[in-house]
């Protein structure tokens, strides 16, 4: 029996929440969705393997407040895909949950009402609705790998992760990370050092034990295989850019004294653009220039993108808020998006395949 007299003093309540089988019972991964997991967890690791060819490319909104808008964008970067397919892999950026350097809204699945009202468990289900009816469409999913319990709810149905800069360095997320199914990318640290994503990288290749929950939703000892998987995410830091050539080439370095494979990914937001959606596109020209120049260790991007540019404040009321614009991070419109997309493609089918 627990002693009230010295536990969970600062915890106010504890609320029982639906078990991971209750969730996919009610919300099953039909085939449809399950072949189009498949095939895009195994084109991204055939492009790290470098058996692909192809870039593949993360792009979508910063983070997901509206399903209908999301939707709306996933249909049109399922037809912007077929028109880049033989260069670019476009995998679309699905992003529940928001880590906060202070306070702020945390994402759909925390408190999906954007209200304070916190119904985890409802945002858990319009989240895995989401992503069904995204997967079913024929896209590949991405997502940020933040809480160590929601993957068990929802990894079944997605392609690639991320984990984040502030998360890199910790132990809970290395060892979530190599018992994922899918590849896993590992941005640098806040500071733009590459020291916690090598660190991370070694780790997350080897097997490991801790504690997690089970499909019944119980406490139970995870054994891991090891993911071979991870790769390195280069998103600057304290403001500075490391996407250049010169940056690349010394992760590069970095990457072969550590003896990991040298893949690389370019996330276009953060620090290398200074959080100014306007220089994304600059960053995907230049990265595309690198590689025309004969780089051959940078294996994807990523791309911060919404119906609309820019982003809004939150509102009291989330109905006023403007459709397609992020609540988050600022991002590219669909417009520059398409453009850039479609530019890229035309100046690297040349190139890709003799690479």
């Amino acid at each position: 029996m627990s002693d009230k007299r010295v536990e969970n003093l600062n915890v106010e309540s504890n609320t029982v929440l639906l078990t991971p089988g209750e969730l996919k019972q009610k919300l099953p991964l039909s085939e449809a969705a399950a072949a189009s997991v498949m095939e895009g967890r195994q084109v991204i690791k055939n492009i790290l393997k470098g058996e692909d060819k192809r870039l593949f490319v993360v792009v979508g909104p910063c983070s997901i407040h509206d399903t209908e808008a999301a939707i709306e964008y996933g249909q049109r970067l399922k037809e912007l895909s077929a028109k880049v397919q033989d260069t670019l892999y476009l995998v679309m950026r699905v992003y529940f949950e928001k880590p906060r350097t202070t306070v702020g809204w945390k994402g759909l699945i925390n408190d999906p009402h954007m209200n304070d009202s916190f119904e985890i468990e409802e945002g858990l289900h319009i989240g895995r609705e989401l992503l069904l009816n995204l997967a079913e469409a024929g896209l590949p999913l991405a997502t940020e790998a933040l809480d160590p319990i929601s993957p068990q709810y929802l990894q079944d149905l997605i392609a690639w992760s991320a984990i984040g800069a502030r998360t890199t360095e910790s132990q809970t997320h290395r060892e979530m990370s190599s018992g994922l199914s899918g590849a896993v990318g590992f941005k640098n640290g806040t500071d733009g050092g590459l020291t916690v994503a090598i660190n991370a990288l070694e780790s997350v290749f080897h097997p490991h034990n801790f504690l997690g929950i089970n499909e019944e939703g119980q406490c139970s000892i995870v054994k891991t295989k090891g993911n071979k998987y991870g790769h390195v995410v280069l998103r600057g830091g304290n403001g500075k850019p490391n996407y250049d050539s010169v940056n690349v080439a010394l992760c590069e370095q970095a990457l072969d004294k550590a003896g990991l494979n040298k893949n690389i990914m370019i996330d276009c937001s953060h620090a290398n653009s200074n959080k100014d959606p306007a220089l994304q596109p600059l960053v995907m020209e230049n990265v595309t220039n690198q590689i025309i120049d004969g780089n051959k260790s940078i294996v994807g991007l990523m791309v911060e993108s919404n119906l609309g540019w820019g982003n809004q404040k939150m509102t009291e009321n989330p109905e006023d808020l403007q459709y397609g614009v992020s609540i988050t991070d600022a991002c590219i419109d669909w417009e520059a998006t398409e453009k850039t997309l479609l530019g890229m493609h035309e100046k690297l089918k040349p190139v890709l395949a003799t690479r």
